[in-house]
């Protein structure tokens, strides 16, 4: 029993090991290849001639939106582009008052002269991917944009975009960087940006200059229609359509490009349960694509590198499962040493948990200095806070991938958009703003928040203090989301009773 537990505590190691170096060669190669994904050293020579105007469709799937759906619109109307070569699709299934709020905004805009449309169904098949396949055939654009409601699009994004596609007939997407409204709202929205901006600062422009599979990130980008034809259209058998179609169409060998010049504002969720609930989906999203293509993706005619990539990319968010894999094998772990020589195990192993935890940290300091070279200094100290967030919510990204590896079906759960960009803005009065309970969750971070402790404990009385640090981020990022929920909470509840 002692050698299994070893075994499988070596081989879990070793696997958090490979995926903290991954973080490194991201850097490595946003090093590398940063200039290719800036509009004036890769594509100045597309812009001194701009013949190519297509018509482009611009979708924007909504669902109960009544705060950021005006917005949204009003925005899209905005960018600059020929009105006559631009035709706007609302997507609007509600079943509240935004589906009134929409059909005003669109029956404003049509009178104006502007191509845009209400498209609306009672029944919500395949939710956001349903409605995206239901209003391609009627979409009249060579290209094809999507916002989601919570976007505030750049106004120069068609304008900057739309000429890539001339560089080659086989780019079938084009990904642009998002923004946010409300990054300073609060210690959650300054964590999720810095989780962002890694992820759109450093993944996709090393992805992209390396010429590797990259993903649509669902909003703020703009698709070759017959690319999303070609590679089967929208399908909504996993939580992210938007992972699927990319690595699907990638696999046909159409290519993608990122500019991270071009920036469109978002809002962040501002309340925890919405934050756990968008990163489940994400979760476990990721990992049914990973189980429905990496078969393909490993039998293709890509190379080692960029299969090597796309299963990473695909299979990224076990790094949560691992890590409560680790917390539980520790302690047993712990007692082996009692019997065993330390140098064996605990030390090798520690030191290599140590460089690959501080993989994220390099890589999430690293993305504030690609993006403020003057500030970054006093933004990277909110890193730990974003190490934290992103530890804590493990329990809960866990159980989404298990969901994913058994099969097991969940709805499309929405991230609410409340419509908060100042500090001093109140999510409490918000429709949307429900607390998602999840008893076996919580109950679970209980139980490994007082589990690390008394790994911390062990270590102490066994004198083993290199352990401690570690335990001592888990446990707090544990009892952090435990006080965020439970205040968060007591808040709502609070507020229904006020009103009654």
């Amino acid at each position: 029993m002692l050698t299994v537990v070893i075994c499988l505590y070596v081989i879990n190691v070793i696997l958090l090991f490979i995926y903290g170096m991954h973080t490194y060669l991201m850097v490595f190669w946003y090093n590398r290849h940063y200039k290719s994904c800036k509009i004036k050293h890769r594509y100045k020579n597309i812009y001194k001639n701009r013949h190519y105007r297509p018509v482009v469709t611009i979708q924007l799937p909504v669902f109960n939106e009544k705060y950021v759906v005006k917005r949204l619109i009003d925005s899209v109307i905005k960018m600059d582009y020929p009105k006559r070569l631009k035709q706007i699709q609302v997507l609007d299934d509600s079943t509240d008052e935004t589906l009134e709020i929409t059909k005003k905004i669109v029956a404003k805009y049509k009178k104006k002269g502007f191509d845009i449309s209400l498209i609306h169904r009672t029944l919500r098949t395949g939710h956001k991917g349903g409605a995206l396949r239901e209003a391609l055939p009627k979409a009249k654009g060579e290209l094809i944009a999507i916002f989601d409601a919570d976007f505030i699009p750049a106004r120069n994004f068609l304008k900057i975009t739309v000429p890539v596609f001339d560089e080659d007939p086989k780019i079938g997407m084009v990904q642009t960087r998002w923004g946010y409204l409300n990054a300073e709202y609060s210690l959650l929205t300054k964590a999720q940006a810095l989780g962002i901006d890694g992820h759109f600062l450093i993944d996709q422009v090393a992805r992209a200059g390396k010429n590797l599979f990259m993903n649509f990130n669902g909003t703020a980008g703009i698709w070759r229609k017959t690319c999303i034809i070609d590679a089967g259209n929208w399908q909504d058998d996993t939580l992210t359509e938007d992972f699927d179609l990319s690595y699907r169409a990638e696999l046909k060998g159409w290519r993608f490009r990122y500019i991270k010049d071009v920036v469109n504002p978002s809002e962040l969720p501002v309340i925890i349960s919405a934050y756990k609930s968008q990163q489940f989906r994400w979760a476990k999203g990721s990992i049914q694509t990973a189980i429905k293509l990496l078969g393909r993706i490993l039998r293709s005619k890509e190379s080692f590198l960029t299969k090597f990539e796309a299963m990473i990319h695909l299979t990224y968010y076990s790094v949560h499962p691992l890590m409560l894999l680790n917390i539980l094998l520790t302690l047993p772990v712990l007692g082996c040493n009692l019997l065993f020589f330390n140098k064996a195990i605990l030390i090798p192993s520690f030191t290599l948990i140590a460089i690959s935890t501080m993989g994220p940290i390099i890589f999430y300091a690293f993305s504030q200095y690609a993006l403020n070279k003057k500030e970054w200094m006093k933004r990277i100290l909110w890193v730990p806070l974003m190490v934290i967030i992103g530890t804590g919510i493990a329990v809960n990204n866990t159980r989404a991938i298990i969901e994913a590896i058994i099969g097991k079906k969940s709805e499309f759960v929405r991230t609410p958009k409340l419509g908060i960009k100042k500090r001093n803005d109140k999510w409490t009065n918000k429709k949307y703003a429900i607390h998602y309970e999840d008893l076996i969750v919580t109950v679970m971070e209980i139980g490994f928040a007082v589990y690390s402790f008394i790994i911390i404990l062990q270590s102490l009385s066994l004198k083993r203090y290199y352990v401690v640090p570690f335990f001592l981020l888990y446990c707090m990022a544990f009892m952090y989301i435990l006080f965020k929920e439970f205040q968060e909470f007591l808040i709502i509840q609070k507020n229904k009773l006020q009103k009654v």
